[in-house]
Parts: C-alpha cells; structure tokens; sequence
C-alpha cells in the first residue's frame, strides 16, 4: 500500500483549519485536526503527545483506541516513532513496525490492535520541539513523499494553535507545560550534546539518559540538564576521577 494525498484537498483543509475560532477549548481544536489527518489522508487513526517537566512525552489527544494504546506503549517503554520524532526533531517514518529493527517492543505491543504502519512528526512552539503528531495504518505502507509534506504542513498548524492559546491565555492546563518547554529546551539541548561528547552516545541515548537521571532523582529535566552544564554530573553519578 502507497499513501498519497490530493493536495487541492490539503490546502482547502489548512485553510479550513487555520479559520476555525479560535474560541474553542484547545483539546477540541487539536481533536478537530487530528478528525482531519484521518478523513484527508485516509489513514487508520492519529494522535498527539506533548512533553512533560522530565522531558517524558505525555497523550494529549487521538482519534481512535489504537492510537491512545499506540502513545501509552511508547509512553511505558520510553521508545517508538514518535519519541524519536520528538526527539530527533524530524520526520519519523516505518512502512511496517513488524519488520523494524528500532523498537521491537513497541511492535510487538501495539499490532494486535491493528497499528503497522507509522508517520510521525515533530511539534514545536516558538521552534521549540514540544511533542510530535502521528498517524498510522493497519498495514504495511510505503508514506508517499507528498503525504509526509503534508503531515510536517499539519504539524504547522498545531504549532500556530499551540502559540495562539499561550497568547490568549486559553492553553488551559497544557501552559505551564508549553511554557515550561520553551524556558528549558536550550539547556536541555546542550545537557545532550555535553553527554554525548562526554560519553560517546547518539542523541536518542543521551537524551534518554538526561530523561532517566530526572526521573529518578524527581527532578525536572531542565534543571537536571543546568546542573549537568554546570558541575559536569547527573544526580546519580560520583566525581569522575
């Protein structure tokens, strides 16, 4: 199966979405882009997850199940496709999670509930990566390239209702994590590359090394990342001799 969009049916759908009023709780905004992901690209389901204070991705909103067990396996696990799209901040694709040698245990959780296929894409506020958006389908699927534009084009329009609730104040309970995002994402960003350096990791491993360090000491990642910076040591690790 190839996945393809129109793209006069993409752009009359942008459109449509970026005039909705603005008025409208932000769970609901987002639940109507996601309702739109799944009528124009004719996938399976969709979902959005958003970064928490220990940089540990959180549900947000989907369409179906699948898509809410899809983010809970990732969330339990720490891994998946949309991790890694949030991230690496990029596009993360898998044509088939059964044959995908990056996270076998995640495959292995959510395709008896029908998800095979997987594209994923970052979400940002003010540049800042804060989550990802996803769709999937319940067979193998080669992402058309026009149809993953089209997803990074509708990622573009949550980061717009992302930065238009922060602005009216109508972010409701999702501010203090938005906000706490775009403070924090510069040291956390340099917290990764310094591990990396110091310890030969990639970056999903720094990061969720960084992640684990915040988690155990129930710290916020971002000061966890500051005092890294500052005194070259996670809360668990002794003076480096």
């Amino acid at each position: 199966m190839a996945a393809r969009v129109d793209a006069r049916a993409l752009d009359a759908s942008l459109r449509r979405l970026s005039q909705s009023p603005s008025e409208s709780g932000l769970r609901d905004a987002l639940h109507e882009v996601l309702e739109a992901c799944v009528h124009l690209f004719e996938v399976s389901g969709s979902g959005l997850m958003m970064a928490d204070e220990q940089g540990v991705l959180r549900y947000v909103v989907a369409t179906d199940g699948p898509s809410q067990i899809l983010e809970s396996v990732q969330l339990e696990h720490g891994t998946g496709p949309c991790v890694d799209a949030f991230v690496q901040d990029e596009l993360v694709v898998s044509s088939d999670l059964n044959v995908d040698p990056r996270w076998p245990e995640v495959a292995a959780r959510v395709a008896p509930h029908g998800v095979v296929a997987v594209l994923g894409a970052p979400i940002h506020l003010g540049r800042t990566p804060v989550g990802s958006l996803d769709v999937y389908v319940g067979t193998p699927c080669q992402w058309d390239a026009g149809l993953q534009r089209a997803l990074r084009r509708y990622g573009e329009v949550i980061d717009a209702m992302l930065a238009a609730a922060l602005a009216a104040e109508r972010a409701g309970e999702l501010a203090d994590q938005l906000n706490y995002a775009l403070d924090y994402r510069a040291p956390i960003e340099r917290g990764v590359g310094y591990l990396m350096a110091r310890d030969g990791l990639n970056r999903e491993d720094a990061f969720r090394a960084l992640r684990t360090a915040a988690r155990s000491s129930r710290r916020k990642i971002g000061d966890v990342a500051e005092d890294l910076l500052s005194t070259g040591l996670l809360p668990d690790e002794g003076p480096r001799g």
